[in-house]
């Protein structure tokens, strides 16, 4: 269980984001990623109950708190926050995976499509002109929408090339990116029954994720003899 001195860290961190403040305070950093491979070990047993996770382990998911600053203007060294992607292989699986965040106010589990390519987002496009329902019966499903109400991402402007302005689903062909968020209160991320809640939230979401693995990495290019 994640307890409030991993979110104080974090609070602290972000007040303090410099190398020096991070070395004298590196006993609280390691407790605190302690807590973090505890909740990320329960979820991948949670998870592995309806998703097989084979050779996965908790280090393989979580990502590291030290930021990419090579080609940022914001030179802060460390992130705000503590995160790991839940699924086959881990944060290195280059599929859709279930993505959680943990930061003082702003903890959430997300998944869906944030950066295609643009071969994933015409296929993406392509899917939704020739069967929409096959996604729109996962994401509009009651439960689903209950608990991941909000869809995030940018759209285009305008209609993409191609497709006709009165498309009876010109805002889903509009999207360049299609995520799904459930946010969790600092009292849910501390509460005892925090894992099975994401394992929960996996679980709805997963017939979402297997959609896009399907159509980005798994469905067979059609070939056509002549």
């Amino acid at each position: 269980m994640l307890t409030q001195s991993t979110f104080i860290f974090l609070k602290d961190l972000a007040e303090n984001n410099n190398r020096e403040w991070f070395a004298e305070n590196r006993k609280r950093y390691e407790a605190s990623k302690k807590e973090i491979e505890i909740l990320v070990g329960a979820l991948l047993k949670g998870v592995n109950e309806f998703e097989p996770l084979p050779n996965t382990e908790v280090k393989d998911c979580i990502f590291r708190i030290n930021r990419d600053i090579r080609f940022s203007k914001d030179k802060s060294p460390y992130k705000q926050w503590f995160s790991a992607a839940i699924g086959p292989g881990g944060r290195h699986s280059g599929r859709i995976d279930f993505y959680l965040h943990i930061q003082a106010g702003e903890s959430f589990l997300g998944a869906g499509m944030w950066n295609p390519t643009p071969k994933q987002l015409a296929k993406f496009r392509q899917e939704i002109d020739f069967n929409p329902e096959a996604l729109k019966s996962i994401i509009q499903a009651p439960e689903f929408r209950s608990y991941f109400p909000e869809i995030w991402g940018e759209s285009l402007q305008r209609m993409p090339k191609g497709y006709p302005e009165n498309h009876p689903d010109i805002e889903l062909l509009k999207r360049k990116q299609l995520f799904f968020m459930h946010k969790y209160s600092d009292a849910e991320v501390t509460s005892p029954g925090f894992a099975a809640e994401v394992v929960k939230g996996c679980r709805l979401i997963k017939p979402y994720c297997e959609f896009l693995n399907y159509l980005f990495f798994e469905e067979a290019e059609e070939t056509f003899e002549l």
